[in-house]
């Protein structure tokens, strides 16, 4: 189906139908979800290099970092749920408590919501597409995908891909701009997923009150991920890893740094240390480099810029460009004030604005983010493990890293999520599967022994025995 064929009543009939199939049975069983998992494996495997040209033609990756970034990530998330699916869903065993005697069993199910929606992004189209639905199929919930059209080659080879292995009433990938996007939250899910800014999340919440349909948002954070190296930190180490992740899809990652506040005392050592960091991994021209990804639309390069033009006398690497290609050099811009625009708001491009501060002030700095919206990540460069581990128990983030970047991301096990403008819900290996499964909860009641001590009367001598037993049973 063409989106010029994508109508209110037309998504209609598709949300209806996996309504119908849904109410089935049929993706309830345990063995079933997993039969799925592993023919969606086998279809990301046999899809490889068509999900390897697509993010080349939309984004410019390289074979290397669309394999590192989008396909094997899927592929290790799925192997992690086909291993442990069958302990997560297990129902839990819970005895009653003396309150419920003599119904002493309770039991909490993993229930799936049943129809759901996955809205998905354009910087990682087939990673947040797949690894999402990989989530919805482990909790036995039919998926709706709204796929970016900005990333249209990716969108093409994904409905091609969803049709040729599942069937429309399981899965099934709608595309189009805002309004169909749009005519998609008209409609009554069960659970919305939804990944992008938190401008369109505060919209998709609003879509989804009417019906109070759950809702999980991963987001980039209002005012952008903070990068802080200390005075002590290793400079050469720091400026190596913060240039690769910040070449990593040119910068349009949610989990990127925005910018980097860096000890006055070491300053310029670090600036020089992430310049010669840049042109060891890319070369001094970049926007020349096959390697090097772009922007994904033409407005998205404009946008980049004019706000380096606008910082132009501070820009000391960088700040070149080719708009044919859509390709924008890496760019450190120094120095930068914490008031400033630039750092209080997501970038989402190859700008990197670096704002100095005093080594001893740097609990000042912290409560300056602090005061900010939550960002979604977080990244310490320090030797100082008692100052770093302080700061990552009290600020409130998604998640992050010491001495390291984005990798947290990648260890198995533990969610990934975000905490208010950077998002709510969490989600990847077991996590993903209580994203899209509600714990309901059923008690077993027994027709034998039963008391009367929760029943009338309340008063006189009865009362007061019911009383002391009550007491009793809940020290």
């Amino acid at each position: 189906m063409s989106n010029s064929v994508y109508t209110e009543e037309a998504i209609s009939k598709i949300v209806s139908s996996q309504r119908s199939f849904f109410r089935t049975g049929t993706t309830l069983p345990i063995k079933w979800r997993i039969e799925q998992l592993k023919r969606l494996k086998e279809a990301v495997i046999a899809y490889t290099d068509e999900f390897i040209s697509a993010l080349a033609e939309d984004l410019g990756r390289s074979d290397v970092e669309a394999y590192l970034c989008d396909i094997g990530p899927i592929i290790v998330e799925i192997n992690e749920m086909l291993r442990g699916l069958k302990r997560w869903a297990r129902p839990e065993r819970h005895w009653s408590g003396w309150m419920c005697f003599p119904s002493v069993i309770t039991k909490v199910y993993k229930m799936p919501y049943g129809v759901t929606l996955v809205i998905s992004p354009f910087n990682f189209p087939i990673l947040l597409t797949i690894g999402v639905v990989a989530a919805a199929i482990s909790g036995g919930n039919t998926v709706v995908v709204k796929a970016s059209s900005k990333s249209a080659a990716c969108t093409k080879v994904l409905k091609r891909f969803f049709s040729e292995y599942f069937s429309p009433e399981y899965i099934t990938v709608i595309d189009g701009g805002h309004d169909i996007a749009d005519m998609c939250l008209e409609q009554r899910f069960d659970k919305i997923f939804y990944t992008g800014s938190p401008t369109i999340g505060k919209h998709v919440l609003a879509q989804a009150a009417p019906n109070l349909t759950p809702v999980a948002l991963e987001l980039g954070g209002e005012t952008g991920n903070w990068c802080i190296v200390r005075r002590d930190a290793d400079l050469k180490d720091a400026a190596r890893k913060i240039a690769f992740f910040k070449l990593t899809n040119a910068g349009q990652i949610c989990i990127n740094i925005n910018q980097i506040a860096v000890a006055k005392e070491v300053a310029d050592i670090f600036i020089e240390e992430l310049k010669r960091a840049f042109i060891k991994q890319i070369g001094e021209h970049a926007e020349t480099n096959p390697e090097y990804p772009k922007l994904i639309t033409i407005a998205a390069y404009n946008k980049c810029a004019t706000l380096a033009d606008e910082y132009r006398e501070r820009i000391v690497f960088g700040g070149v460009g080719d708009p044919q290609t859509r390709k924008y050099a890496p760019t450190i811009i120094y120095p930068v004030d914490i008031n400033e625009h630039i750092v209080q708001h997501e970038l989402f491009c190859p700008l990197l604005p670096i704002v100095p501060f005093k080594d001893a002030e740097v609990d000042n700095l912290m409560d300056v983010i602090a005061d900010r919206e939550h960002p979604l990540a977080m990244y310490l460069f320090t030797k100082d493990m008692h100052w770093a581990n302080r700061v990552m128990q009290t600020q409130q983030f998604g998640g992050g890293c010491i001495n390291e970047v984005c990798i947290h991301m990648m260890v198995k096990g533990v969610p990934f999520n975000g905490t208010g403008h950077s998002g709510m819900g969490a989600y990847h290996g077991e996590w993903g599967f209580r994203e899209f499964t509600h714990p309901q909860t059923v008690l077993r009641g027994s027709r034998w022994f039963n008391l009367s001590l929760r029943e009338h009367p309340y008063s006189g001598k009865i009362g007061k025995k019911k009383m002391m037993l009550l007491r009793l049973f809940e020290k």
